[in-house]
């Protein structure tokens, strides 16, 4: 017999899965749930890890751009003096705790601002080395830690100099929201800054041991880190559980610098740091788990299976292992004893051709009627009838218990979350902005008025080259005329004079949006630099893990971007209608249909992209949470969707391999016994229903090879000789 064919296979392997399963649903849907935080709450503690390393990195990485390409671009003009170049990067960018200027042969300071930079961390006499302008981190003697990014001058004729930046380790635009506190952590496990709820001394020692593992485990590989096929944040992140107080507990999330794009390092991610997260939340067992819901569902899964089997054995499996032995016994010439016919269904069929194919080798002519089969249930309706137990214990766990209605509960931390990550992700799309805007205005502060188109052209083609933000960057003339440009062609009308809005958005009635960025040149009579950002670029400052849908609404409440499929300028959801009309950050749990957490943040801070009065809405299913209600109902809904494939996989098994060639099988079999001795009977498969097809050929060659009578009715007994 076939290993996997036959009747034997399909329902032995269904009874084993029902017995698994209803192993599995007494563990998993009776087992309580002693979970102190629900890992919801985990899981969002290591998403706001994640944002807090995305913006660090990229504001360290983009004061390092800043600072190079302002360096290149004095570089490529007349030598201007040591203060020029510092007012000039002051009055561009605003994010440096202190700028220098220092000649390098001498060592000499030519200018100075804000606070001290640290400068004997640089060896001015190996900067000719590959790793000689480096960024590099120092600690001062206050226990803070600078980044000190150094960019050299040089022009033609002048000693060199060095422009040197210092810059804290700090967050720009992360909301920390209530009771948080955030850190950076060196690769040793120490703290180089930290920010937030540290007013106790329980709270600064939690962060210290957070510190600690956050740096053991950010040694990790990020493949490795991962289970495996995991997405998502591509460096090392994970969640941490402190030590509790009463009621309250201590949690926390990590995550690495990591490069937004693997294998290609930036700045700030070679610099091995991780940041460190730690809130206090309540700590409460769930009740909502029933034992006894479990116990009361293997047991019905037991008695509707073991019917369900004893239904298939009875009137499938022992008829069909029956008539294959009386099959062998006919080919073997025991033609003495009747042939036992089953009850009803193709064995019965089956059965009754068998006996009168019996009567024909004993010589009886084959018009003859053989026994009378029973009415009753065929095969296919025996497996329905199966189909139907087994449904009607998987249907119900599937769409009727354990189900959560719209009074479930969603922890406050989940929602807090929510509107601090979705500030702290509007912030970061205005910053975006406002340094895009401020690179222009960089740029339109070197162009004098006897600057060539050709040497405009190759500033612009720098800029894009150093910022991905851009689409097209090109100089405008007070007439509207382009005077020069780099990148796609303009979306710019002709004639058009430069535009008095430093960032608006235009495109209205096409598929994309464009966002557009304008600084004047002070040195050129009324022209401007205009920069037309990527929209993607926005775009994909949105994608976040566990936020949901995210989207950029403008003053009018249209759709400007979003994280996935959107349509430009499109009205947003109706459900958000409400919060997006709050001037302020606002975040709260919709109730109805579809529970869901929904935040929204305005832009809130200065800057050109101010003026847009965007606003950045999201909103997530509370069903796609890990909070205990949704968990206990995804895991009723699993054990159902178990039972249904277990059913489904079984009884078509045997479908297939059993039943289809058992109706085929009746049909030949009553042919042959109605005389058919032409047809030649081969078995399709090497199982009971074969060897009965097989039987019935050898019978059939026995019956071929009886002598005819002389009328040619009908066939002579074996061993009868003629008259």
């Amino acid at each position: 017999m076939s290993l996997v064919g036959g009747i034997r296979p399909p329902i032995a392997v269904l009874s084993v899965l029902l017995l698994s399963l209803a192993g599995i649903t007494a563990l998993t849907l009776g087992k309580p749930d002693n979970a102190l935080v629900p890992k919801a709450v985990l899981t969002s503690q290591q998403y706001v890890a994640e944002d807090g390393a995305i913006a660090l990195r990229a504001s360290l990485d983009e004061s390092v751009t800043d600072l190079t390409g302002t360096a290149t671009l004095f570089n490529e003009g007349k030598p201007v003096s040591a203060d020029t170049v510092l007012d000039k990067v002051g009055e561009v960018y605003q994010k440096w705790r202190g700028t220098a200027v220092i000649e390098i042969k001498s060592g000499k300071m030519l200018a100075a601002r804000g606070e001290n930079v640290p400068l004997t961390a640089i060896d001015l006499s190996k900067l000719s080395r590959g790793d000689g302008l480096a960024p590099r981190m120092v600690r001062l003697e206050n226990g803070q830690t600078r980044l000190i990014i150094p960019a050299l001058l040089s022009w033609k004729g002048q000693p060199q100099q060095l422009l040197v930046a210092s810059s804290t380790l700090s967050f720009p635009g992360v909301d920390l929201g209530p009771g948080r506190a955030i850190g950076v952590v060196d690769s040793t496990g120490r703290l180089l800054s930290s920010h937030g709820a540290l007013d106790t001394e329980r709270a600064k020692n939690q962060l210290a041991s957070f510190a600690k593992t956050a740096a053991r485990k950010g040694r990790q590989h990020p493949i490795k880190a991962k289970e495996p096929g995991a997405g998502g944040y591509t460096g090392v992140s994970g969640h941490l559980t402190g030590g509790a107080a009463e009621d309250v507990r201590t949690v926390g999330g990590y995550a690495t610098l990591t490069p937004p794009q693997p294998g290609e390092p930036t700045t700030a991610s070679s610099l091995g740091l991780t940041v460190v997260t730690g809130v206090d939340v309540a700590a409460k067992v769930s009740q909502i788990t029933r034992p006894a819901f479990g116990v009361a569902a293997a047991g019905a899964l037991l008695l509707i299976g073991g019917l369900a089997v004893m239904v298939l054995l009875g009137t499938v499996q022992r008829p069909l292992i029956r008539l294959f032995l009386e099959s062998r016994r006919l080919t073997r010439g025991d033609l003495a004893r009747p042939v036992s016919v089953p009850r009803a269904g193709e064995a019965a069929r089956v059965g009754a051709a068998l006996e009168r194919l019996r009567r024909q080798l004993q010589g009886e002519p084959a018009d003859v009627e053989g026994p009378a089969v029973r009415k009753g249930l065929g095969a296919r309706a025996l497996l329905a009838v199966c189909a139907v137990l087994l449904l009607v214990w998987s249907v119900p766990l599937m769409l009727v218990l354990n189900r959560a209605d719209s009074s479930v509960k969603v922890p406050a931390q989940i929602v807090h979350d929510q509107k601090s990550r979705t500030v702290t992700l509007s912030d970061r799309v205005r910053r975006a902005l406002n340094e895009g805007h401020a690179d222009l205005s960089a740029v339109a502060a070197l162009i004098g008025d006897r600057t060539t188109p050709e040497d405009m052209k190759k500033v612009l083609e720098r800029t894009m080259q150093d910022h991905d933000r851009y689409q097209s960057m090109y100089v405008l003339g007070e007439d509207g005329e382009i005077l020069a440009r780099a990148g796609d062609g303009p979306h710019h009308e002709d004639g058009k004079a430069p535009s008095k809005q430093a960032i608006e958005v235009t495109g209205e009635g096409g598929k994309k949006p464009v966002v557009t960025a304008t600084a004047q040149a002070p040195g050129r009579g009324g022209a401007a630099v205009v920069g037309e950002f990527r929209i993607e670029f926005v775009n994909a400052l949105l994608g976040r893990q566990g936020m949901g849908e995210v989207r950029v609404v403008d003053a009018k409440g249209r759709v400007i971007g979003g994280d996935s499929g959107y349509i430009a300028f499109e009205k947003a959801p109706s459900y958000m209608s409400s919060l997006l009309a709050t001037k302020q950050a606002h975040a709260t749990v919709q109730r109805g249909g579809t529970v869901r957490v929904a935040a929204v943040a305005p832009f809130s801070g200065g800057g050109a992209a101010k003026s847009l009065q965007w606003r950045l809405a999201s909103w997530q299913p509370a069903s796609g949470l890990a909070i205990p209600e949704y968990s206990l109902q995804n895991r009723t809904v699993l054990a159902g969707l178990l039972g249904l494939t277990a059913a489904a996989a079984c009884l078509g098994w045997l479908h297939i391999v059993v039943v289809r060639p058992l109706r085929a099988l009746a049909g030949q079999a009553e042919a042959l016994a109605a005389g058919d001795r032409k047809t030649v009977l081969f078995p399709r498969h090497h199982d009971e229903v074969g060897a009965v097809v097989r039987s019935l050929e050898l019978i059939r060659q026995q019956l071929q090879g009886q002598p005819r009578k002389r009328d040619g009715g009908s066939r002579t007994p074996v061993g009868v000789g003629r008259n």
